[in-house]
């Protein structure tokens, strides 16, 4: 398991979140898909996630509209 660093902007608010994830490598939109299934998973209104289907750059759109902006991955270690 590798512990990655996730620094960010939540509706312009600083935060900071410790994913541990098996995979050793972890993209931009991966990072993002995470940060809104941690922020939104729960919610009922299903428009808060993007389409399976969406490419990379639609992830990071789509968290951008909702709020996550920012996103980087500060430093993973396993």
């Amino acid at each position: 398991m590798c512990k990655f660093v996730l620094e960010y902007l939540f509706n312009r608010e600083p935060r900071t979140h410790i994913f541990e994830l098996e995979q050793t490598r972890l993209t931009s939109h991966e990072a993002a898909m995470h940060l809104l299934q941690l922020h939104f998973g729960d919610a009922e209104n299903s428009l808060m996630m993007p389409n399976a289907d969406a490419t990379p750059e639609e992830i990071l759109e789509h968290a951008e509209v909702v709020g996550l902006t920012q996103i980087k991955v500060v430093n993973p270690s396993s």
